[in-house]
């Protein structure tokens, strides 16, 4: 229909609507199909294209728990790296939950070009079974399964730590995630670590869990709080800003003056670390770098080319500010 109006070939009119007119349809042909294509409605059938190509354009990325904000800036580079020659689907999971191989399964009738899972787990990989391009991210020790991009979480816990302790604190607590990937085991085990090799104590008893929620990360923390207070705890630390928020939040409620009675701090440094009163002092992970050289890797891939260097590790930094530190101005923030 689309040629017939056009007064075309249908050649022509794929060429068209696939993007590939350069060197082989005159302007002229260019603009009677798109016009032709405007007045019918016609939009291009991707599946029926994946079914004759044996692949479609779709690259999958796979995530636990995209409440997360980090994951906003992850796609962003996901997204740039794969420009738009490919469509970017999400599949994720339940808040607290990991995915589950069959329903990527499922996905694959749709023939994505790749695959891009996000702190997966090894029993996840193994029921896998994809044969097609496949990139991990922020999935330490599992990198014999796949390329992969990882964070060190682990450096910038041990500087935290170090922080705190250069700070003067001696009993602190910790909010942990309980979604059940790698990288919250690591930035745990090495604060934990560090901590007491610095004569840093965080008891058992002062150790909780919740989602990445903002209310559910104070609600935790307003239960806890008066034990924690009677025990000396004179600092938070947070496994993502998210449940640091939550923190801050309950804390202006108790009036607590941050960081003179409480310092606080997370793993992230989302935007609005930089700009709350007071700023969150949290570890920095580079989200919009871990997407774009995840997507980088697995468009290599698809493109057949031999990657350079198959596993790469982005830094982490501490990011001090307010919530811990009274120089930078805590002293006279949040009561």
């Amino acid at each position: 229909m689309v040629a017939s109006r056009a007064g075309v070939s249908t050649a022509t009119v794929s060429l068209v609507a696939n993007g590939k007119t350069h060197g082989r349809v005159s302007e002229d042909n260019i603009s009677r199909v798109r016009q032709a294509i405007a007045e019918l409605g016609y939009v291009v059938d991707s599946v029926g294209s994946s079914l004759a190509k044996g692949v479609s354009s779709i690259v999958i990325l796979v995530a636990p728990d995209i409440s997360n904000p980090f994951f906003a800036k992850v796609i962003e580079g996901v997204r740039e790296s794969l420009g738009s020659d490919f469509q970017l689907l999400l599949s994720v999971t339940e808040a607290g939950e990991l995915p589950r191989a069959d329903d990527i399964r499922r996905l694959s009738a749709l023939r994505p070009a790749g695959l891009l899972v996000d702190a997966p787990d090894a029993a996840f990989l193994e029921n896998l079974s994809s044969t097609g391009p496949l990139v991990l991210l922020d999935a330490p020790g599992l990198e014999a399964y796949a390329p992969s991009v990882n964070l060190d979480v682990a450096s910038g816990a041990r500087e935290l730590a170090a922080h705190l302790a250069g700070s003067g604190h001696r009993r602190v607590a910790y909010l942990d995630s309980v979604t059940g990937t790698a990288t919250f085991a690591i930035r745990r085990t090495a604060f934990l670590q560090a901590a007491a090799a610095l004569g840093m104590s965080v008891d058992p008893a002062n150790r909780i869990g919740t989602t990445i929620d903002v209310g559910a990360a104070a609600e935790a923390f307003a239960a806890a709080w008066p034990q924690w207070q009677q025990a000396g705890v004179s600092a938070v630390v947070c496994a993502t800003d998210t449940h640091a928020y939550g923190v801050l939040q309950e804390a202006r409620v108790a009036g607590l003056r941050i960081p003179a009675e409480l310092a606080v701090a997370g793993f992230d440094d989302l935007p609005y670390s930089a700009t709350s009163n007071p700023g969150l002092t949290s570890v920095h992970l580079p989200a919009a770098q871990l997407g774009l050289k995840a997507g980088e890797q697995l468009r290599g891939l698809i493109e057949g080319r031999t990657l350079e260097r198959p596993q790469l590790t982005l830094e982490s930094t501490l990011v001090v500010r307010g919530s811990t530190d009274r120089a930078a101005g805590g002293h006279s923030g949040l009561r």
